[in-house]
């Protein structure tokens, strides 16, 4: 009961000002009062928070509203496929688990196809969990190295105006990938892997040429590649190696007129077999919960834009 209300009711709360509900603890009860429906709601949300409870889940205003939002769509019940399947232990102890539901079928994507198309806005944790199921696999021998690579395509700035050499250049491009790495490994062993070349973190541009066997592969910040890059990248693939491409099409950063070779392979080459093309949405948004708010405040100022511009187009017509 003290998890499921928080530290001074503070997580009922969250569940009543959401529903628009009013919430009374009696004892080991909890009444609700509100519109019937709004009521219905709740019972659910909170018979979902007990059920992770019991499962020894933590319970958080993100996963709070997540909760909600299932429970609002009619799928309160899909709140135990997060029930235990713990990815990855970080060096530290901390078990890694799937937060939403989109994540989960994201994971168990990565667990039965060779090439995984990860597609969603920022902070579904599709690099993070893509990183953890490669140091899953490394640790049980499925593979022998772990490369990750992204292309370095300026956001705003320019590569040559930046000081120092190439490398120096390219690490602010790839340093999600060094944080969840040394977070997995720990620092000593992620440098040893390092220099034993176990770990190999590089640009797009480094992968051509070469035939990836026996690993693990990440391409992250997929949908600023071209279509030829990712034709190349797609094509490095050996034996016993599996691959994981993720992106954000919202964030694409190409200059004008060159299609996202992320948007071109996940629309060519989904319903493949062996290839599976997860896309997750706003509510797979884990981190501070004003993030899944900007996200669909810029979903909804892009989609506005497409009316108007449909709307011009018509009245040009």
């Amino acid at each position: 009961m003290q998890k499921l209300l928080g530290i001074l009711d503070e997580q009922l709360g969250t569940v009543t000002r959401e529903l628009h509900l009013i919430g009374l603890v009696e004892g080991l009860s909890v009444n609700l009062t509100g519109e019937e429906k709004d009521v219905d709601l709740g019972v659910e949300v909170l018979e979902s928070l007990l059920t992770l409870i019991e499962n020894g889940e933590e319970i958080d205003k993100t996963r709070i509203l997540y909760c909600i939002e299932l429970a609002r769509e009619g799928r309160a019940s899909d709140i135990a496929k997060l029930m235990g399947g713990v990815i990855a232990v970080t060096a530290k102890g901390k078990q890694i688990k799937c937060k939403t539901v989109g994540q989960k079928v994201y994971v168990d994507a990565i667990r039965k196809n060779n090439v995984v198309f990860g597609i969603g806005p920022a902070g579904t944790g599709k690099t993070y969990l893509a990183v953890c199921m490669a140091v899953a696999a490394y640790k049980s021998k499925q593979v022998e190295k772990i490369i990750l690579t992204r292309p370095a395509v300026e956001a705003g700035e320019k590569l040559g105006f930046l000081p120092g050499d190439l490398q120096t250049k390219v690490d602010p491009y790839l340093r999600p990938l060094y944080d969840a790495l040394q977070e997995m490994f720990g620092l000593e062993n992620y440098m040893k892997l390092m220099e034993r070349g176990v770990i190999e973190i590089a640009p797009l541009a480094y992968m051509r040429g070469r035939t990836l066997s026996n690993a693990f592969i990440i391409l992250d910040e997929a949908q600023n590649t071209t279509k030829e890059q990712m034709k190349m990248f797609l094509t490095r693939m050996g034996e016993g190696s599996r691959m994981v491409v993720n992106g954000d099409l919202t964030q694409v950063d190409l200059p004008d007129g060159k299609r996202s070779g992320l948007r071109h392979a996940a629309h060519i080459l989904e319903g493949i077999d062996g290839i599976s093309v997860c896309r997750l949405s706003d509510k797979d948004v884990v981190r501070h919960p004003l993030v899944m708010q900007i996200v669909r405040a810029y979903e909804r100022d892009s989609q506005k834009q497409k009316e108007r511009n449909y709307e011009g187009k018509r009245k040009e017509e």
